[in-house]
């Protein structure tokens, strides 16, 4: 196993972290790897914003549900699909492209374009001995965050990271046993097979969870996701999108 390797395996979100900032050449060793990531067809459908300023990163810190490592971290990121640059070169050449970047497939483009930089983005850090902690919560009031951030039609916020020096490590929590992730040539169907897999890795997870807080919890996973996906959120996201103009087709 190589050093990229065991950084991508000792992964685990930072929810903890010392009071000191990235320094700029950090910062833009961090982006180039970001940038350094696979692109759809070379669209480069993605940006990414860095906010410094403290007042803002209260502000987003409030909205992602007051999540204070939002505030408190070494630099925090914020990836965004974007089709507004491909707007303007359309508009800057006289053609029209808005049947094609207002598609749904040009926006999964977007989306996908965002995760793998951001991805880069995580291994980067996390192999300069910083942690990370991607941060959902965003999304949570898109129109004030866009609002914050100033951002145009055409570019959808979709997660912020923080990043920093850890001041204290989280465990790892275990993964769905591989064999439930990985299926060669078919997908796997077999009902009992898939509910003992499940089963298997409720009792991992209860495990872990026993042992990390002696006893209070014994959450299984599959409990877990149900309660989660019983309670609907952000439902207001098709909504937005389509207001930014995007994925309209």
């Amino acid at each position: 196993m190589n050093d990229v390797m065991s950084t991508i395996l000792n992964h685990r979100s930072i929810r903890h972290f010392e009071d000191k900032a990235l320094s700029t050449e950090q910062i833009r060793e961090i982006v180039s790897c970001a940038q350094a990531a696979s692109t759809s067809s070379f669209i480069q459908a993605y940006s990414i914003i860095g906010v410094k300023d403290v007042e803002k990163k209260k502000k987003l810190a409030e909205l992602a549900g007051n999540q204070e490592y939002v505030l408190k971290n070494g630099h925090f990121f914020i990836f965004c699909a974007d089709l507004h640059r491909h707007s303007f070169i359309g508009e800057n050449k006289e053609e029209n492209i808005n049947q094609s970047i207002e598609s749904t497939e040009k926006f999964m483009v977007a989306l996908i374009d965002a995760a793998l930089a951001a991805q880069n983005t995580a291994i980067a850090a996390e192999s300069m001995g910083l942690g990370i902690c991607y941060i959902g919560g965003i999304r949570n009031k898109l129109e004030e965050v866009k609002e914050l951030l100033k951002t145009p039609e055409r570019v959808i916020p979709l997660f912020g990271m923080a990043v920093g020096y850890p001041s204290k490590l989280t465990d790892q929590k275990p993964r769905l046993p591989m064999n439930h992730i990985y299926h060669e040539d078919e997908y796997e169907q077999d009902k009992g097979v898939y509910a003992s897999q499940l089963e298997e890795y409720d009792e991992v997870i209860s495990s872990y969870y026993t042992k990390r807080t002696n006893g209070k919890r014994k959450d299984r996973w599959t409990d877990q996701i149900t309660n989660m996906l019983n309670k609907p959120t952000r439902m207001y996201m098709k909504e937005f999108i389509e207001k930014n103009k995007m994925n309209l087709k």
